[in-house]
């Protein structure tokens, strides 16, 4: 049974989020762009205490955008992790993500690259992949070796880039963390339309939309670049997929799962019953705290 703290949240995190259904696809386009036009694409640090102090950061600009690298001050890292953020593909980096992200680096001793990738409607995936393929790449080259994460669409671009690892050869990444992955934007499972009945976050109309307008066109919403979960699964490193009932991603997830076993690929999957999309990252929900435990003990 969820927590008293996550069902309060599950009530207040939409109304912040301004969450609601698609109206209007030409509206909602012109909505996003204008936002767009106004964002500042800075890396969001407020969430975390003493970020300055605690930890360095560096913007490199590689393939047209940024990518910010934290590292706990005083450390050596000892592997690098690569996440990617999550927002449908048409939200930037979020100072919830930036938290996570920098959890992870103190507790890993690691060095954390988070790419600030373009964004749908104005970019689709062929304007970033290429080169966040290659940051993937220099990152497998690392001594103590690259863990890929991401949560939400973020999850399924992180998944994406190990099936292209995986094709490319060379060295591998070491384990794959995803939260909630946006894994089938081609939306193959019959079932997603009434799990996202229950989601007060997610609406079905603007997944369908910002789908679309990631693919860039029908006939790339099944690519593995898009949809990884309706890719070639084999030769993939261990994975911890994390994901709540109460999310309209859920059958992804339970897709990405089944198809796993298939192709004799070691995920392991933890579902929690009635929780949010992206639970992990929610704050002060003690369901939060008991997955932070679990991707520690997943990364050893």
């Amino acid at each position: 049974m969820p927590s008293r703290r996550h069902e309060l949240l599950a009530r207040v995190v939409p109304r912040l989020r301004k969450s609601r259904e698609l109206d209007d696809p030409v509206a909602e386009r012109a909505r996003i762009e204008e936002w767009h036009r106004g964002l500042d694409r800075g890396f969001p640090t407020r969430l975390v205490p003493r970020f300055e102090r605690r930890f360095a950061l560096v913007r490199e600009e590689s393939g047209g955008f940024p990518t910010y690298a934290v590292t706990p001050r005083g450390v050596a890292p000892t592997r690098t992790v690569l996440y990617v953020h999550g927002g449908g593909y048409m939200a930037p980096i979020d100072p919830w993500q930036v938290r996570y992200v920098a959890r992870l680096a103190d507790a890993l001793g690691a060095r954390v690259l988070v790419p600030d990738y373009p964004l749908a409607p104005e970019h689709t995936w062929k304007d970033s992949f290429p080169a966040m393929l290659d940051l993937a790449v220099r990152g497998a080259s690392d001594p103590g070796g690259l863990v890929l994460a991401g949560d939400s669409a973020g999850g399924g671009y992180a998944l994406a880039l190990a099936l292209a690892l995986r094709d490319r050869g060379g060295p591998q990444p070491t384990h794959l963390v995803l939260h909630a992955p946006w894994v089938d934007l081609a939306e193959t499972t019959p079932e997603t339309e009434a799990v996202s009945l229950t989601d007060p976050w997610l609406f079905i109309g603007k997944i369908r939309l910002y789908a679309r307008w990631w693919a860039g066109s029908e006939a790339d919403l099944e690519r593995p670049e898009v949809s990884p979960a309706l890719g070639d699964l084999t030769g993939l490193p261990p994975a911890l997929v994390l994901c709540g009932t109460r999310d309209a991603l859920n059958p992804g997830c339970r897709l990405l799962v089944r198809r796993a076993q298939e192709a004799g690929w070691p995920l392991t999957y933890v579902e929690r019953d009635g929780l949010l999309h992206v639970y992990p990252l929610l704050p002060f929900i003690p369901e939060a705290r008991e997955a932070w435990q679990q991707v520690l003990e997943f990364l050893g």
